[in-house]
């Protein structure tokens, strides 16, 4: 069995007065950049104007896959909990939905774009940002899956990363286990990076050890995040008809296999320093796996000049051109960004020191460190932001980041709704929230795949601690939301110690940051003014953004920087004996959840 939230139709925005500007000024000198904008659960596209304003947005959700069951595990006992998962086709279908209903509904609107592109093409370029680790295997011969994509808040790989840290852990080893890759990577060996996946595949799929295994095989191997998944699928030719025997979905043929260096640091595989794929690291990873006791001659190891995808930089021209959606046809990929990065890019975060935090499915706060990687102590990622590639050809320095990844925000939210049926929409959760005073010494820590940073604790599980009587649905609501805002001040308050620079306010984007509830609780625990950006969609700006620099529809950073507005600025009002209590409780109810996956005679 498993248990699926069904998808939904494609919802298309268009902004009547930014596309009547456009239509007056189509013949000078405007232009659009596309954005691919690849979520959790949902995939949209927008089309951003010359002058950085959002023409218009489109959005499909898919399903999202849950097993109870294991179709390679004959033990009845084996427990799915935590499992999360993709189907790589339904992805690729919202995205080409909501491209093709775009041009849609413009060309409804007097914009045929599609008519464009076959000749001076107004979209000059379309950039991706994507959902992070989310790991997708296929072979690119025969164009079929090896299973479906293992989402980055998948908790199964728990045990993959113990075996990991097992195999490169000894006892005259420096530090612990968790940072036996760290030096390299600048991550720790967590079930949340995507070489984890790639291990579990190896280890469980049957049709990929064979692949793996065989010498006619083994070269047509692949693995990738989603956006390589993507960049393949908009680059490939669609495969003949006789191909695709009784309606099997198959990948595309011939598609250009690439990442960027922001979704490679987040492998275990890339050394963070030579922006490359590192052997020692991948054989760290997936060396271990039982796959290679077979002892095919030639088949020790994971092949990484074949498996992985080619890194290049986060906004390049170069990436490849779009082959299979009609209405894009010749148009250039000219960007890829992990989500986060892309809206540390969108909120225009291109100077060291400067920091955003996104309230979306999960939580995450990222820092620019500039060009010299900072090494954490606290708990943090070290991870590429991003890198440049000029008009000209010209690779410029990586900057690199501060990271705090928190798995579950607005997905805390998404369970009051959908499991509890405590709320029928988000909305509703912010008048709840006010209807009471304060949470009346109530917690609730979303631990529901473990902890991440700053703990990385995946033996942590999800707790409400303090109950009483007179506690209510309100305050179930309220402490939920609360979580998110306690999250990121563990977050901030650490990123300030490794990077040694006081951050002076916090830009937010993302979802959540509608709740005005949840922005002022944010700044009062924080202390600190939240700054929320006149666009919220920053992550699809980001990519944009990239992609428009790379042929050349911006000059530079500092004119894209003059495109960022402040719309709204909460500033604290708690009082610092009320901070201190909510905080004091907080770290109270974090000790509650930990050690629930240990066992006890």
């Amino acid at each position: 069995m498993t248990s699926k939230a069904k998808a939904h139709d494609c919802q298309v925005s268009v902004s009547q007065s930014i596309l009547s500007s456009f239509l007056d000024s189509s013949q000078s000198k405007s232009s659009l950049i596309g954005s691919i904008d690849q979520g959790t659960s949902s995939s949209r596209f927008l089309l951003v104007t010359s002058d950085g304003r959002l023409l218009s947005t489109a959005q499909v959700e898919f399903e999202q896959i849950f097993p109870e069951s294991s179709p390679y595990n004959d033990e009845p006992s084996t427990s799915c909990a935590g499992w999360h998962e993709h189907d790589p086709f339904a992805i690729w279908d919202s995205v080409a939905t909501c491209i093709v209903k775009t041009i849609e509904e413009l060309a409804g609107r007097g914009l045929d774009l599609a008519s464009y592109c076959a000749h001076s093409s107004l979209i000059k370029a379309v950039g991706i940002t994507n959902q992070r680790e989310t790991t997708v295997g296929w072979n690119d011969r025969t164009g079929r899956l090896y299973y479906n994509a293992i989402v980055w808040d998948d908790a199964r790989t728990g045990a993959e990363a113990d075996a990991i840290m097992s195999e490169n852990s000894s006892p005259d080893m420096q530090g612990e286990a968790i940072d036996a890759l760290r030096s390299k990577t600048g991550l720790p060996i967590a079930s949340y990076f995507a070489g984890t996946r790639v291990r579990w595949l190896i280890d469980n799929i049957p049709q990929l050890q064979h692949d793996l295994t065989c010498p006619t095989e083994r070269p047509h191997v692949r693995f990738g995040t989603i956006d390589t998944w993507l960049v393949y699928m908009l680059t490939g030719y669609k495969r003949s008809i006789k191909e695709m025997e009784n309606n099997e979905r198959l990948a595309h043929e011939a598609g250009e296999f690439k990442t960027d260096v922001s979704n490679a640091s987040r492998w275990l595989f890339m050394d963070l320093e030579k922006m490359a794929w590192d052997k020692i690291l991948v054989d760290a990873v997936c060396g271990g796996s039982p796959c290679w006791a077979k002892k095919v001659e030639g088949a020790t190891s994971l092949p990484v000049e074949t498996a992985l995808p080619k890194i290049v930089p986060s906004s390049d021209q170069t990436i490849g051109t779009i082959r299979s959606v009609s209405c894009l046809e010749g148009v250039a990929v000219a960007s890829i960004l992990g989500d986060q990065q892309a809206a540390l890019f969108g909120q225009t975060c291109f100077q060291p020191g400067e920091a955003k935090c996104t309230f979306g499915t999960g939580l995450f706060l990222m820092m620019n460190t500039g060009v010299t990687p900072v090494p954490s102590t606290q708990g943090l990622i070290t991870t590429v932001a991003y890198q440049l590639r000029s008009p000209s050809g010209e690779h410029q320095p990586p900057v690199y980041g501060l990271e705090g990844s928190c798995a579950f925000s607005g997905s805390t939210i998404g369970w009051l709704r959908d499991r509890l049926k405590l709320i029928n929409s988000a909305s509703e959760t912010e008048a709840l929230a006010l209807s009471i005073p304060s949470n009346e010494n109530m917690y609730l820590v979303p631990a529901f795949s473990g902890l991440f940073a700053p703990h990385w604790r995946p033996d942590a599980r999800g707790c409400m601690v303090g109950l009483t009587a007179s506690h209510t649905k309100a305050h179930i609501v309220r402490a939920a939301l609360e979580s998110s805002a306690y999250q990121a001040r563990e977050v901030f308050d650490v990123m300030v110690l490794d990077s040694k620079v006081q951050l002076k306010e916090m830009r937010v984007d993302g979802g959540a940051t509608a709740n005005k509830f949840l922005m002022q609780f944010q700044s009062d625990i924080l202390d600190t003014p939240v700054v929320r950006p006149e666009y919220l969609e920053t992550t699809a700006l980001g990519a944009a953004f990239a992609a428009g620099l790379a042929v050349g529809a911006w000059s530079d950073m500092e004119e894209v920087g003059k495109m960022w507005k402040v719309n709204t600025v909460w500033k604290p009002k708690m009082v610092t004996a009320e901070r201190e209590r909510c905080w004091k409780g907080w770290n109270k109810a974090v000790k509650k959840s930990l050690n629930w996956l240990v066992d006890e005679d």
